[in-house]
């Protein structure tokens, strides 16, 4: 059996190769495409209408939508780096990536899912302080510390996923090497290397388990002291008041760690490969299509906004011929 050599990956000649999901019969190609293809358009549209509604009304120029904006535009931009090469592999059987557009992929990925984890915690704190210490709201959330907050967690998670991205380009790959996913992940990659992958993959799984599990532990930190905040509140109208104003961030970080959660399980729970590959598949799209539905079925704010550009974009028939 003739044994396929591993190139170091200095001159970066190998191509990667996207198994997609392995046992996925081609007969469901192009019903699952147009699935993906749509809630991409989901995505699309309903993060611009975010967008657009924040930067047009007003009323909505405050901290709160300011984050919420960002997370939209991180929303729009994380689907991209994956979903259209995964709507080209099904549906023009497109699967081969170049080695620096795989690691590309992968840096933004990681880089990307950072974002939004640093944003929720942004978002949380926001939260604490308008409830928390509402006195003290337009001084500690100003629009200069809104801007460094924010800033501060694209610049984060845009530094923290480097070394690994480095160190795995460093690995001896084939010149076509397999890649057992619909999108370079770094998981995947390592895996597809002829390198000892036990160093790769336990950093990997050091820097996931930081930032998912740090920024969570924040997020709980200052929903426990708005619990006690609010449980402190007499009125039973201001308690709800209260609780009404954080639900839809308390929606998307339930829907961001569900996802998380179900990618960690399909990996590490004895399951086929085809379950660790829709796994990593359902992190990358469920909370961008979910995100902006969640903040326009449950913000009134938000959804009035919409409704208005919504209604001078069609305006009603003035009834003359």
């Amino acid at each position: 059996m003739e044994t396929i050599a591993c190139n170091g990956s200095e001159d970066s000649s190998t191509i990667f190769y996207l198994m997609g999901i392995p046992s996925l019969p081609k007969s469901l190609f192009l019903p699952i495409f147009f699935v993906f293809f749509l809630l991409y358009l989901l995505i699309l549209v309903g993060n611009a209408l975010i967008l657009m509604a924040v930067v047009a009304e007003p009323s909505l120029h405050k901290p709160m939508y300011f984050f919420l904006i960002n997370l939209s535009a991180l929303d729009i931009i994380f689907t991209t780096t994956t979903v259209p090469k995964m709507l080209s592999l099904l549906l023009l059987g497109d699967r081969l990536l170049s080695f620096p557009a795989c690691f590309l992929q992968m840096y933004l990925f990681h880089s990307f899912s950072c974002s939004e984890a640093f944003i929720l915690v942004v978002m949380a704190y926001d939260r604490y302080v308008a409830i928390c210490r509402p006195l003290h709201y337009p001084v500690l959330m100003a629009p200069q510390t809104n801007a460094a907050l924010a800033a501060g967690a694209w610049l984060t998670a845009l530094l923290l996923p480097i070394p690994a991205v480095v160190q795995t380009s460093h690995m001896a790959f084939s010149p076509v090497a397999q890649v057992y996913n619909c999108f370079c992940d770094h998981l995947a990659v390592v895996q597809a290397s002829c390198s000892d992958t036990t160093p790769q993959t336990l950093m990997g799984f050091c820097i996931a388990m930081v930032v998912s599990f740090l920024p969570l532990l924040l997020v709980l930190l200052s929903y426990a002291h708005i619990l006690a905040s609010v449980l402190r509140i007499s009125s039973r109208e201001g308690r709800s008041k209260a609780f009404s104003t954080c639900s839809s961030h308390l929606l998307v970080v339930g829907t961001y760690y569900s996802s998380i959660a179900i990618a960690y399980v399909a990996y590490r729970a004895d399951l086929p490969l085809d379950f660790h590959i829709m796994g990593n598949v359902v992190y990358a799209i469920l909370t961008p299509v979910l995100n902006p539905l969640i903040y326009t079925l449950r913000n009134k704010d938000v959804k009035v906004a919409i409704t208005k550009i919504a209604c001078l974009q069609y305006p009603k028939n003035s009834g003359k011929a």
